[in-house]
């Protein structure tokens, strides 16, 4: 005799009490392929790209606009005024009469010359700079590479104090942020100086890290008693 099977359903559905055989392991790629790639790389890779933001130097288009915008207009109107047959203005009178009798080598002349070029050079160095040197650029997201964000150097400069002051033996501590250095400056009120030296440059390297700055400058650290 053969037992009996049971209701239908019973056999079209899964036991919840049936053992799970395990699957066997599918070939793929390797391990660290199959992770995606090493986030610290990404970090870095977006670091690189990650630029200073541009400035939108509207003080100085704005000066030369509106100098432009006057020399403009003041000799439109003069010459409105010279078709309409009124005499031309004396300003412009003056002005052909000094270009014309002037020679090349007049000092007014050279004069007038240097600061057009210094004005010309201003523009360009303008143009092809960033400007906005109180910002130091972040890290890029390697989900985001498009997302851009920057900090003041003073608020970076107000963090880094903020860790140094929890160092144990510092009594005072100034901090001065740049693009390419961090200079920490720290009175030890007690422990040893070296000590306490190796100490806070180890938290301000941390500090610099949480920060997340594209180009990380690098921390020199200066300390000295005080007894007082």
């Amino acid at each position: 005799m053969t037992s009996d099977p049971g209701p239908s359903g019973r056999d079209s559905t899964p036991s919840a009490s049936r053992a799970r055989v395990p699957l066997a392991k599918q070939p793929g790629p390797p391990e660290h392929d199959m992770h995606g790639p090493d986030p610290t790389s990404g970090e870095r890779d977006a670091g690189r790209r990650s630029h200073r933001p541009w400035s939108a130097r509207r003080i100085p288009a704005a000066l030369v606009a509106s100098v432009i915008l006057v020399a403009a207009v003041a000799a439109l109107v003069d010459v409105i005024a010279v078709r309409a047959g009124r005499p031309a203005a004396a300003w412009r009178r003056h002005l052909a009469d000094e270009l014309a009798t002037r020679s090349v080598g007049d000092v007014w002349v050279l004069t007038g010359a240097a600061v057009a070029a210094a004005v010309g050079v201003w523009l360009i160095v303008l143009a092809l700079t960033p400007g906005l040197r109180h910002q130091l650029p972040q890290r890029c997201p390697t989900d985001c590479p498009r997302l851009r964000a920057s900090l003041d150097r003073d608020g970076a400069a107000g963090l880094l104090r903020d860790a140094a002051l929890r160092v144990p033996g510092v009594g005072a501590a100034r901090l001065r942020v740049r693009r390419h250095r961090i200079k920490a400056r720290a009175d030890v009120r007690f422990r040893d100086p070296r000590q306490v030296e190796d100490d806070l440059t180890a938290v301000l390297d941390e500090e610099r890290d949480r920060l997340a700055l594209a180009h990380p400058p690098r921390i020199v650290v200066r300390v000295r008693q005080r007894t007082g």
